[in-house]
């Protein structure tokens, strides 16, 4: 019952402040609602952009895991999904939460909640490299004011790719050696190193670019469908500053806070007020729809997976 009572909560408490933050676009601009007038076959596009970056997500994080502690596909769909739909609510990272609960909740191999948090801090880094390039063509093209923030996250980039290359040195600092959780740390990052770290690393970085990649497609078709002009780099740029809240770990999150900054970046690259704050408000409600799709589907797997798991041995009884 206080589960259910959790969950009632948090749903309402979303509601009410995508609701909020669609009546104040309303208030700002001429439209009705963030997708009025736009072209709904890219929207539609859009939308599935999105939905693919939670799976390729949920693939790369997957292969993060310690080597015999790695959930199913589904549980880390149901978690991304989960973590993303709950973090457009939650200021300060606290869909962290959301992903492990949602995680060692599911039912399949038990994980322990080290093993959940390693793979979180391996996710954090091996994301912030694959953004390097998508961030790095970004800066390259961008006007000079966005070129500071920008700079930020490349920087962020380049020091996790610094972290990973030199991780074997790392684990013999005196420093992390005083420390028995910063030395599980050091060891699970050094573990990427290795001839099998290696390949699962460069394969969860693959995913994630895709991951990236995707996003910036559907960041695209959604300005096209709002009549703006297909422009990569504006995608880019509202895609590599947007995302510092889930690269960088110390920014907050927040409906109100990633509307408000999308908005601020299109309106610094010189794009109309009215679709500045409808493209903000839309890219939220089609990112929250998408990631709610991705939790229940992963969960509907994951339930589906179980029932036919308990079935097989009843079959074979039979």
């Amino acid at each position: 019952m206080r589960a259910h009572r959790r969950y009632v909560t948090g749903v309402g408490f979303a509601l009410v402040t995508v609701t909020a933050c669609v009546l104040v676009g309303r208030r700002l601009t001429h439209s009705s609602w963030p997708l009025a007038h736009s072209q709904m076959p890219l929207v539609a596009f859009a939308a599935f952009c999105y939905l693919a970056s939670f799976v390729l997500r949920a693939r790369g994080w997957r292969r993060l895991f310690p080597f015999g502690q790695q959930p199913d596909q589904c549980r880390c769909l149901a978690s991304v999904g989960a973590a993303a739909a709950s973090g457009a609510v939650l200021p300060f990272r606290l869909d962290y939460l959301v992903k492990i609960g949602t995680l060692r909740r599911l039912s399949g191999v038990r994980i322990g909640l080290e093993a959940v948090a390693l793979s979180i801090v391996s996710l954090g880094m091996v994301d912030a490299v694959a953004m390097l390039p998508l961030s790095v063509s970004a800066t390259a093209t961008s006007s000079a004011s966005l070129r500071a923030p920008l700079l930020i996250v490349v920087s962020f980039g380049l020091g996790c790719c610094a972290l990973l290359i030199g991780s074997a040195r790392l684990v013999r600092l005196p420093l992390l050696r005083r420390s028995r959780r910063l030395q599980r740390v050091s060891d699970h990052v050094s573990e990427h190193r290795t001839q099998r770290g290696r390949r699962s690393a460069i394969v969860a970085a693959v995913y994630l670019f895709a991951c990236w990649t995707s996003r910036a497609v559907g960041s695209a078709l959604l300005l096209s469908a709002l009549g703006f002009a297909f422009s990569p780099t504006t995608a880019l740029c509202v895609l590599c500053l947007s995302a510092a809240a889930g690269v960088v770990p110390i920014t907050a999150g927040g409906a109100i806070a990633n509307v408000g900054a999308t908005a601020g970046i299109l309106l610094a690259l010189g794009v109309g007020k009215d679709l500045a704050i409808n493209f903000s408000l839309a890219s939220g409600l089609l990112l929250i729809t998408s990631a709610s799709a991705a939790a229940l589907a992963g969960l509907a797997l994951s339930v589906a997976t179980r029932a036919l798991a308990k079935r097989a041995p009843a079959v074979l009884h039979a």
